[in-house]
């Protein structure tokens, strides 16, 4: 019986794939791939010269049945790959998985790039947990409730995949709905003309707006975000860290505030009630 080696590929750099990546891919009989042409490129640069068949989601169905058969009848190793980064993240490939688990067929990961863990890495936001939505829906009424949604489970972090066409209205739309939120609009990662929009949502929506290549090349997107209520339930206080930094940096309350509210992702309005009651019960002593 074959195999199925589901490989990762380089979402930018083509220096960005493993030893073994490259040996599954010269090695095996078939490398499936999202687009042919597009891992050509790839192959010709590793010189890699294995044939390859067109495997996407207006195929999936037929060519899936198609690598069981080549798998089961033919003892054929097949390579899945993606256009870039691990494959079935956003990208075909779940269905050929799927069956050949169900077939009993050896499904082998070949671990390496992902735009997701990648983005992560550097963002300097907490991630020992996170939430993947992939590429939201195009139907703004769909992408509202979704960020709506994100606000109600209360996940502090959150990755989303967006498309260079809507980057501009996602930016609108968590301003107007987390407007205390800290962002990371990664654009075209490890490629030639990686850019990184980072800070304050407001701050960010702003510098997209005014940068005339902000529509070029695809992003991944993270967003930090904690409500009153997940400030709530945490063990260090907003009082406490306002007394800290007023000691530490010397500041006044109202400067303490402000300091807090951004490097601790808080809600502006809700730190300043905070500070009001901390100001109230000084006085009291």
């Amino acid at each position: 019986m074959g195999k199925l080696y589901v490989v990762a590929t380089p979402i930018g750099n083509l220096k960005d794939i493993t030893c073994r990546a490259i040996e599954v891919l010269n090695d095996c009989d078939l490398i499936a791939a999202e687009d042919t042409r597009h891992a050509s490129i790839l192959l010709k640069h590793y010189n890699i010269k294995t044939r390859l068949v067109s495997y996407h989601k207006y195929n999936e169905e037929e060519i899936s049945r198609m690598l069981i058969s080549y798998m089961s009848e033919k003892d054929m190793d097949i390579a899945l790959i993606s256009n870039a980064g691990t494959p079935c993240i956003s990208d075909p490939g779940y269905r050929v998985v799927s069956e050949a688990r169900r077939r009993g067929l050896e499904v082998i990961p070949i671990p390496g790039p992902s735009a997701v863990m990648a983005a992560l890495s550097v963002s300097g936001v907490p991630i020992n947990h996170f939430l993947f939505l992939g590429f939201l829906p195009k139907k703004e009424s769909q992408r509202e409730q979704i960020i709506r949604d994100i606000k109600r489970i209360q996940i502090e972090t959150v990755v989303i995949y967006e498309s260079p066409k809507r980057i501009i209205s996602l930016a609108e739309l968590l301003a107007r709905e987390m407007p205390s939120s800290n962002v990371c609009f990664f654009c075209e990662l490890t490629k030639m003309f990686e850019r990184a929009f980072t800070g304050r949502i407001e701050d960010v929506l702003e510098r997209l707006k005014n940068d005339p290549k902000a529509k070029l090349g695809e992003y991944t997107v993270i967003i930090h975000y904690r409500s009153e209520e997940m400030v709530e339930n945490t063990e260090i206080t907003p009082e406490a860290l306002l007394i800290d930094t007023m000691l530490k940096e010397k500041t006044t309350l109202k400067e303490a505030v402000e300091i807090v509210s951004k490097k601790f992702n808080l809600p502006k309005n809700y730190v300043y009630k905070k500070a009001l009651e901390l100001k109230e019960y000084i006085s009291e002593i």
